[in-house]
């Protein structure tokens, strides 16, 4: 029998956001309506929007929320390496590695 990831205890620096900004316009809502939903342990959420919409910064709010890792995938090396310096910029206290597989 595994345990639930909800029983694990963070032994690291917990995972905080430090932005100049706060979650506006629908940000707000789609934080609460996907962190309700992964904590329904609903098997697949998506969050979908235009570019420059703030899906990282939301991303990194729900990441900051739930206090759990995220693996977050991405169709091509140039998304792949903007996304991981977001995250870096936005979680400066905790780990963001960075992998492209070129199989």
């Amino acid at each position: 029998m595994t345990r639930p990831v909800t029983d694990l205890q963070r032994k690291v620096a917990p995972f905080t956001v430090k932005a100049p900004f706060e979650p506006s316009g629908d940000q707000p809502q789609a934080i609460e309506e996907i962190v309700r939903r992964i904590d329904a342990d609903e098997p697949a959420v998506v969050l979908l929007g235009a570019t420059g919409t703030g899906k990282s910064a939301t991303t990194a709010w729900i990441v900051e929320r739930l206090q759990r890792p995220a693996l977050v995938m991405a169709p091509n090396k140039t998304l792949a390496a903007q996304l991981a310096t977001e995250f870096k910029e936005l979680l400066p206290d905790n780990a963001v590695e960075y992998f492209v597989s070129y199989y």
